[in-house]
């Protein structure tokens, strides 16, 4: 394992979260892809090398997990300039998508080219050798349908090509892929362990381990409703829906366009509209400062309604669930929706993040704290001698 650097990474609908080694480094990438050719145009080719490259990502991708291979990408926030910018559809599942894929391999790609990176991988004519124990999770739904082994099998014994293309800074550098071990855990189990354990593996919560609780977690695709009892995830009373932010996000975006002429490129521009600290639910329409109100606290409320019957149906059949936790960037959109028809109807036990970050990052958190406890362990496994190792084994 010493040669493989811990990667855990959350592909989340609106963007991909990404930790790396010791949290030496961290990624947050837009989740929009863009088909591209190889001699994309740019302006300012001299300075090229001096933009950042998260800005400029421009790949071309080779992976025997793809059904389109070798394609050419414009990746984050270059893609999101782009007329055909790909955003994940309602009702895909995220293992089955090369768009999770691309996402994936751009994200580790980034940072095994990194000069600083603390690993220093291999490289041979501006071909670096990287591998990676990753950590990732799919939703609820697919893991119960048993996507997950798929989803790992592709990922494992192959190696991943992705070659920089006009991107600033790596320009002609190629990284191979190879993973050393992949766990793709249930999301709603990973965010109870980030409720209880730290980056040591560590219980810090010791209140809530033996309590029965809900986690609603609402992303852009789906909602998995957890439910944690004796510290480990009820299979059996756990569910999985197809409904997230994504098409509530779309109907506010096209009705922006057709009432105010106004083309917002992506979701994630309505997500900055609904969540800004000032001038939230305005925009710009002729130079003019405008309300949307009316337009996203209809569409936001209905969906709040749509999420919180799902609150209360696996509440109903859980009867002794003492508290649900919301978590997931599409409870940071609805929060406050669903805080005032909670206080109006049921007032049930919920609690929401109040800090943003910690929302929103809590799944690539807990794919880091459980990747790390399983490196650690499986480091210490090895470095016992032969007749320890016989022994743990009896």
């Amino acid at each position: 394992m010493s040669n493989s650097r811990i990667a855990a990474i959350d592909v989340g609908n609106d963007s991909v979260k990404a930790l790396f080694g010791k949290t030496d480094y961290e990624l947050n990438i837009p989740n929009v892809i863009a088909r591209d050719r190889e001699d994309r145009p740019v302006i300012g080719i001299e300075d090229l090398n001096e933009k950042n490259p998260v800005d400029g990502i421009h790949i071309r991708v080779h992976s025997p997990a793809l059904k389109d291979n070798n394609a050419i990408y414009r990746v984050g926030n270059l893609a999101t300039k782009s007329d055909n910018a790909m955003e994940l559809d309602p009702g895909s599942s995220k293992s089955e998508e090369d768009q999770s894929l691309v996402m994936l391999f751009a994200t580790l790609a980034l940072d095994a080219v990194r000069p600083n990176n603390p690993m220093q991988f291999k490289k041979n004519n501006n071909v670096i050798d990287a591998s990676y124990t990753l950590g990732t999770g799919l939703p609820l739904r697919e893991v119960k349908e048993g996507k997950d082994v798929g989803f790992r099998s592709q990922l494992l014994g192959s190696v991943h090509q992705v070659e920089f293309l006009v991107t600033p800074k790596f320009q002609g550098q190629k990284v191979n892929i190879r993973f050393e071990e992949v766990k793709v855990y249930p999301e709603g189990f990973a965010a109870f362990i980030n409720l209880v354990m730290d980056n040591d593996g560590n219980i810090t919560n010791r209140d809530l381990i033996d309590k029965q609780i809900l986690i609603q977690d609402i992303g852009g695709l789906s909602t998995d409703i957890a439910v944690i009892r004796n510290r480990n995830v009820d299979d059996d009373k756990a569910q999985g829906f197809n409904l997230g932010v994504s098409e509530s996000l779309e109907a506010i975006r096209e009705e922006i366009r057709t009432k105010h002429g106004v083309e917002l490129d992506t979701r994630r521009d309505v997500v900055d509209i609904i969540t800004k600290k000032n001038d939230r639910n305005h925009i710009m329409v002729k130079g003019s400062r405008t309300s949307v109100h009316d337009i996203t606290d209809r569409i936001l409320l209905d969906l709040a309604k749509k999420e919180y019957r799902h609150l209360r149906n696996v509440w109903q059949k859980n009867s002794q669930t003492e508290i649900c936790y919301f978590v997931g960037g599409g409870a940071m959109v609805l929060k406050e929706y669903i805080k005032t028809l909670n206080n109006n109807l049921d007032g049930y036990n919920i609690e929401f993040f109040e800090d943003e970050k910690e929302s929103i990052w809590m799944m690539a958190n807990a794919y880091y704290k459980l990747i790390s406890d399983f490196d650690r362990k499986n480091n210490k496994a090895a470095a016992q001698d032969p007749k320890e190792k016989k022994a743990a084994v009896k």
